[in-house]
Formats: structure tokens, sequence, C-alpha cells
């Protein structure tokens, strides 16, 4: 799993039939790298998030096969750090 934070939404007018309804969202990782996912959640701008990437990404899709790459498995409501 990947953690990163919501950074932007993308539209698109036109795409293939088997992309499920959702949102495609990009998101930056904790080491500055960007990548676009699929949210199925309504994530929000800004929110901290997990992303698989994939074939266990695509393999959630279980009615048809979708093609993609990046899915926000959840969101972080909370982290907490373990003290020495």
């Amino acid at each position: 799993m990947i953690r990163a934070r919501v950074s932007g939404r993308l539209w698109s007018s036109r795409h293939l039939s088997t992309l499920p309804t959702g949102a495609l969202l990009e998101v930056e990782t904790e080491t500055g790298a960007k990548l676009i996912a699929f949210d199925p959640l309504g994530c929000a701008d800004g929110e901290n998030v997990l992303v698989t990437q994939g074939s266990v990404a695509a393999g959630w899709f279980t009615e048809r096969p979708a093609p993609i790459d990046a899915l926000i498995i959840g969101s972080i409501d909370e982290q907490q750090t373990k003290r020495k």
C-alpha cells in the first residue's frame, strides 16, 4: 500500500465504457511522486488516503475487467505513532 494525499481531480468527457463509476484523482505520495488513482469512495481534496496498484487494484472490480492501475482503498482518519 502507498500512503498519499489527494492533490487534484481529473475530468474526462470521453473514456472507455469499462471504466466504473467513480472519480479520477491525482494523489501525491510521501516521496513526492504523483499518480492518477481511481476513487470509488468519494475522497476530498487534501485528504490522506491509502492506494494500491497493479493487479490488486484491477482485481477489485469483479463484475467486469476495469482499466485501473491505481485504486484508493481507504481514507486515513488518524495516525498514531509509537513513542520510544
